[in-house]
């Protein structure tokens, strides 16, 4: 039990590695660590990727570079905040010869399956080149 309130905290989970979590910097969070609201995106992003990477290897479909700028985007309409976009914005490199048609279709595919996209209300796109 804490004596003094902090807008830190640790996430436990056991035979895990400890998560230093805060709230935002606009809620006196400390900026260097990450925030809830990090790890949403993080998640989403994370989802996208390992489940597009196990469809990609289903198919035989080699990858050979993933990157993703993802960000979300906190609105306010007068009730709590929430988030009102996720946008992930990757970027994959498939092997010379790979069918990129083939990799589009794959990546659509991806995003339906993915449990963490599945669970959320707000919106989230989905942008791949």
């Amino acid at each position: 039990m804490r004596e003094t309130p902090s807008s830190e905290e640790s996430a436990l989970v056991e035979g895990k590695q400890t998560l230093r979590l805060t709230a935002d910097a606009a809620f006196l969070g400390d900026a260097a660590l990450h925030n809830l609201e990090d790890v949403l995106v993080i998640s989403l992003s994370g989802c996208q990727l390992l489940t597009y990477l196990a469809e990609c290897a289903r198919a035989g479909l080699r990858v050979l570079s993933y990157e993703d700028e993802a960000s979300g985007i906190m609105s306010w309409d007068g009730e709590p905040y929430r988030f009102g976009e996720v946008v992930l914005r990757s970027r994959v490199v498939i092997e010379e010869g790979g069918d990129p048609a083939l990799a589009e279709k794959l990546h659509h595919r991806a995003h339906g399956l993915c449990f963490i996209a599945r669970s959320v209300k707000h919106a989230l796109q989905s942008c791949h080149s």
